[in-house]
């Protein structure tokens, strides 16, 4: 097995792109988004003459995240035998604040039984300067991720996925675990894993996220683990792409910082990595933020183990994302204007939509 960490969206979607040249029998991908813009249409384009070349080529892609792509976008590809799926169809007069949250986050590509991919960038120029993180792998890794695909791709109808929790099953392989979470208030299982994970820190604790709005639960067990004398570092972008969630985010920071949690905010552009390492021993590389919305409505995956290789990789990931941020300043977050504060107590009822 060979494993490489992805941060540089450029340098992801060129390996990407000669991985989808070379494959011979099939190509599939999962996206939360898949942009109608010219990387979008670089990679339609791609996956077009793959199925050309009798290449089987599968596509399942949000609903809500794909934006204004549409059947026609790829009818060229569908015409040569590829499949496209749009995943849960919003209806007319659905409920937008439960139903409509139940969105396909998941970011997964597998080519021939050889070569996968599993982390948090999707498809769109959009997100070219961002940081992000993904694991590409070489070898029997995407054996198990391509059941993971399949399972929702054949259980798909287009406004729905059936039988969804049969498809919660840890799949065990190797010294990796692979945990699929559904939309479900009772189950959320890649939250309470990293519960789980988070109360076995002995030493160091890092957690990178773009959105960061924790649970009880969460917020107690970072400042539990900090309080016994587990370094715990929280990194987030400065200024994320959705400005609403770094104005609540913003509620949660002097408490956690009293409590000995190390927050520290990523400048350069945003930061879209979702990562955590525990006594660098053991990582979880994830599509799913760390806030309500992800662990409770929508369908993610995270890949939990203990390679050294990738552990050693993101070590060097989070060198680099330490050495471009600025640490959290408690005495500026106290003195922050009476607009802001209004605004966290305004949209903290909605934080479980956000």
């Amino acid at each position: 097995m060979q494993y490489q960490l992805i941060d540089d969206t450029l340098k992801l979607y060129t390996l990407m792109l000669n991985d989808i040249a070379q494959a011979h029998d099939y190509i599939i991908l999962e996206t939360y988004k898949f942009a109608n813009d010219h990387m979008g249409e670089r990679f339609r384009d791609a996956l077009t003459k793959k199925a050309k070349e009798g290449v089987n080529i599968r596509i399942l892609i949000d609903s809500w995240g794909k934006g204004p792509v549409s059947d026609d976008f790829f009818k060229e590809l569908t015409t040569n035998g590829g499949e496209v799926k749009f995943f849960e169809k919003i209806k007319i007069n659905t409920d937008l604040f439960t139903r409509g949250h139940r969105r396909d986050h998941r970011k997964i590509m597998v080519i021939d039984d050889k070569v996968s991919y599993l982390g948090s960038a999707n498809i769109t120029g959009y997100n070219l300067n961002w940081r992000e993180l993904i694991l590409r792998s070489e070898g029997d890794l995407a054996v198990p991720l391509k059941q993971v695909f399949m399972e929702n791709f054949e259980a798909f109808n287009p406004y729905i996925i059936t039988n969804k929790l049969n498809f919660t099953r840890t799949i065990y392989h190797g010294d990796f675990e692979i945990m699929r979470d559904v939309p479900s208030l009772p189950l959320q299982r890649i939250r309470k894993k990293y519960v789980q994970m988070i109360r076995s820190a002995k030493k160091s604790l890092v957690l990178e996220t773009p959105y960061f709005l924790p649970g009880y639960n969460l917020r107690k067990s970072l400042m539990d683990a900090a309080k016994r004398g587990v370094d715990v570092q929280v990194i987030m972008p400065k200024n994320s792409d959705v400005r609403i969630i770094d104005i609540l985010r913003n509620k949660y920071l002097g408490l956690l910082y009293k409590n000995k949690v190390k927050i520290f905010f990523y400048g350069p552009y945003n930061l879209h990595a979702k990562m955590m390492m525990i006594d660098d021993e053991i990582f979880s590389i994830s599509s799913a933020n760390f806030d309500y919305r992800s662990f409770r409505f929508q369908y993610e995956v995270a890949l939990i183990g203990s390679e050294p290789d990738i552990i050693s990789q993101l070590k060097t990931h989070v060198a680099e994302s330490l050495k471009n941020s600025e640490a959290f300043i408690y005495e500026v977050w106290e003195k922050r204007s009476w607009v802001e504060k209004f605004f966290e107590w305004l949209l903290t009822p909605f934080r479980h939509l956000l």
